[in-house]
């Protein structure tokens, strides 16, 4: 979503109470950060995979150096709020896909905004987790593999796998995932390689 058309959802309201920061970059807000102190980052992502890595590397460090400040996504559609949801819900307080009507982002950004003492409290968090069940240990385990660039037989050998099984693995990721295609699967491993293993410790909201 472009700064006008954020500029234009915070215009109206409900969200209109809120006072609305914009910054091309995760560094510049960094060097804000310093002096305002925000309650929210809202992450509009476009569909690239490269901004989709700095968004989640950025939301990661965000959540260790101020897990205080609430953390929304905005997908570029469902199919990536869906994998998002599946692969990284407990880092966010919601998701939400800009494919979505202006009325209905309206209204979820508003409840989201409401609740800035939530961690994966609400709706837009639980729908995307609940639509797709979760993935197994070697599920993730092959994602983070493909993640970082090997193939099936050598996936294969690094599990002790034959072939086949390692595959039928791949095939029930992408079915958890709703994806049809490769392309869809190296999304998901993308996100899931740039995530780390555990998740910090939140401070619970005062």
């Amino acid at each position: 979503m472009s700064a006008a058309g954020l500029e234009h959802l915070f215009a109206l309201a409900p969200l209109s109470q809120y006072q609305l920061h914009l910054f091309k970059d995760f560094a510049s807000f960094k060097t804000a950060l310093s002096q305002t102190p925000f309650f929210s980052v809202i992450y509009s992502l476009s569909d690239a995979r490269e901004e989709r890595r700095n968004c989640l590397i950025s939301l990661r460090e965000l959540a260790y150096s101020h897990s205080e400040i609430q953390r929304i996504i905005l997908a570029a559609d469902d199919a990536e709020a869906r994998l998002i949801g599946q692969l990284s819900p407990s880092r966010l307080h919601g998701i939400i896909s800009k494919s979505a009507s202006l009325a209905e982002l309206q209204n979820q950004l508003a409840t989201l905004l409401s609740e800035t003492g939530s961690v994966n409290n609400n709706e837009f968090v639980h729908w995307h987790g609940s639509h797709c069940r979760m993935l197994s240990p070697t599920e993730r385990a092959i994602l983070r593999y493909l993640a970082a660039g090997l193939s099936i037989p050598e996936i294969a050998e690094q599990l002790a796998r034959n072939i086949k099984t390692v595959r039928a693995h791949k095939y029930n990721a992408m079915i958890k995932l709703g994806v049809n295609s490769d392309v869809g699967l190296l999304d998901a491993a993308d996100i899931l390689g740039h995530l780390p293993m555990r998740e910090p410790q939140l401070r619970a909201a005062s």
